[in-house]
């Protein structure tokens, strides 16, 4: 079904109309030949009946093309628009991650000089909020590179989650956070190297967005079957709920939308994968589930 539906896309709306009404016509006769013949004496075949079964593929076929050509138009729209909108997002990342950042990398640059020659307390905590501001929007592009550095086809190599969860870990400043890993000794799943973006960003948010006097972090990895799943609860704020429906919805607007690219990293980047991510937010913490297709050791590991 797939192979002839397939054929049948690339052929224009008139091909297909003929083809319905060729194959049609020759239906309506053979089933009146055989009606008639089943039917012996009671049933009689007559020229104008063949006449009336032929209009009536005739019209349909008519409707046929209509609604082929309508669909054909549509898709034709829809594909100008969405060549149209990744054009636009090819722009933007390409000036917000190259001009953007030449200009904050000029703005830390004279922020580090002027540290140098102020003396009061005041100028300075200023220019430590300009820092931390562009290094947070220098970051911010660094996201929006590994997603659109990103292949769009399923990967189909093996990483071992175990390994790459550790990894994360080790990268993450985790200063003052009790981090706890329970994981079997190694759990491969189907996904390449680009999956340790949305792991690493996961611990991050469990650290670093956690003000409590006492930041707590637990990574479990379960296997089950033909899935392997991710857990990490932290005992931090939550995500907020109106970010969590942004990420639900899958639409951001002006009166909805999340404070940060790395929820949505997190999604695309495991989606991508061939993964599946859920967030769960209560009193106690945030716990996010990065579920992946599980996958037997390669016969040479990657990792």
């Amino acid at each position: 079904m797939k192979d002839i539906s397939e054929h049948l896309y690339g052929r224009s709306a008139a091909a297909i109309t003929a083809v319905y009404v060729l194959v049609g016509a020759l239906l309506a006769v053979g089933i009146d030949f055989a009606v008639a013949s089943a039917g012996g004496s009671a049933a009689v075949w007559t020229p104008t009946r063949l006449v009336s079964d032929w209009l009536l593929v005739a019209g349909s076929g008519g409707l046929l093309y209509g609604a082929v050509t309508h669909h054909r138009n549509r898709a034709e729209t829809a594909r100008r628009d969405l060549e149209t909108s990744n054009q636009q997002l090819q722009v933007l990342s390409r000036v917000f991650r190259h001009n953007v950042r030449n200009d904050l990398n000029v703005i830390q640059g004279y922020t580090d000089l002027l540290s140098d020659r102020v003396d009061d307390e005041r100028s300075r905590q200023c220019l430590e909020t300009i820092r931390e501001t562009t290094d947070d929007v220098v970051a911010i592009s660094e996201k929006l590179r590994v997603i659109e550095d990103a292949s769009p086809e399923r990967p189909d190599g093996h990483v071992d989650l175990v390994a790459a969860v550790h990894e994360a870990i080790g990268v993450v400043d985790a200063e003052g956070a009790a981090v706890t890993v329970e994981t079997p000794s190694e759990a491969w799943i189907r996904a390449d190297d680009s999956v340790e973006f949305p792991i690493r960003e996961v611990f991050e948010n469990a650290v670093t967005h956690n003000d409590g006097s006492t930041r707590r972090v637990e990574a479990t990895i379960r296997e089950n079957g033909t899935t392997t799943c991710l857990e990490v609860t932290d005992n931090g704020p939550g995500i907020p709920p109106d970010e969590r429906a942004v990420l639900q919805a899958e639409e951001e607007t002006p009166l909805s939308h999340a404070s940060s690219i790395g929820l949505w990293l997190v999604k695309w980047m495991c989606e991508t994968q061939g993964g599946t991510v859920r967030f769960e937010t209560d009193d106690d913490g945030t716990t996010v589930r990065l579920r992946f297709e599980s996958a037997g050791q390669p016969a040479s590991p990657t990792r």
